[in-house]
């Protein structure tokens, strides 16, 4: 049988991919700013309004305001999940009543109830964690219940026939094939919950990445802005890259198809 060749492209290291991508990227940042110099501010004036942000200590403040928000609704979102998703899969019953109830606020965008949690509960800090749980929670309990029911079933079996018992299957061969479906959960539940932090912070508040962009949008302080996006896109790929490393720690047993 005859190898298959390597291309020249596969030869490419990833991190050399990676600078060429930074550089495009650079690039385009800087043909924006000069075609439209009024809403897109070049890389210069970011770095600037970064460095300014920072040495006040003001832009640590905004930053962790955020991560603390998103941390704290996603890690309830995350428990909460689990053990829902797994009473829908195992319990009819509990299924054709949590069911709908989900899919009809999963179809809802956060900004339209957002207003609704903080008449309820204010502007402070419980209504922001709690608009960013019902995102990441509607999402990861779907993931998490289409992993469980599509647990193989001739698992389920050959544990049956060596006598194993319905507690030994639930915990020895449901949740360990499952662990794969709620790391990706994970990952989805970590993205909604940085892309709902802006519907979350935009309505009130004095801390927090997604109230200074508002505020510097107020002012036409475009190096602000884009510089508050620039910093959620890398938290958001940091997440992306941590959960990636436990997926590949927890579930590095499973087969996957080499391109």
């Amino acid at each position: 049988m005859r190898m298959k060749k390597s291309s020249f492209w596969s030869k490419i290291p990833n991190w050399v991919w990676l600078l060429i991508s930074l550089i495009c990227a650079i690039v385009l940042w800087v043909a924006a700013s000069i075609a439209w110099p009024l809403v897109f501010a070049g890389p210069q004036r970011v770095i600037a309004a970064l460095i300014d942000k920072a040495s006040t200590g003001i832009l640590f403040e905004h930053i962790w305001a955020s991560l603390s928000r998103v941390l704290s609704g996603f890690a309830i979102a995350f428990v909460v999940s689990i053990p829902v998703a797994f009473l829908m899969a195992w319990y009819d019953p509990f299924r054709h009543v949590v069911e709908p109830w989900i899919q009809f606020v999963r179809n809802i965008p956060p900004l339209a109830y957002v207003y609704l949690i903080i008449a309820a509960l204010g502007i402070g800090q419980v209504a922001k964690v709690t608009v960013i749980f019902i995102a990441a929670f509607l999402v990861m309990v779907i993931t998490i219940y289409q992993g469980v029911k599509g647990v193989d079933v001739t698992l389920i079996k050959a544990a049956r026939v060596l006598g194993a018992r319905q507690r030994d299957i639930f915990f020895k061969v449901t949740i360990p094939a499952s662990t794969p479906f709620i790391l990706v959960a994970a990952r989805l539940g970590l993205s909604t919950s940085m892309t709902t932090l802006m519907a979350s912070e935009i309505v009130g508040g004095d801390r927090g990445i997604g109230m200074m962009i508002q505020q510097a949008s107020g002012w036409y302080q475009m190096d602000v802005v884009l510089m508050g996006v620039i910093l959620l896109g890398i938290i958001g790929i940091c997440f992306e890259k941590i959960v990636k490393f436990l997926e590949r720690r927890f579930t590095g047993w499973q087969e996957t198809i080499q391109q």
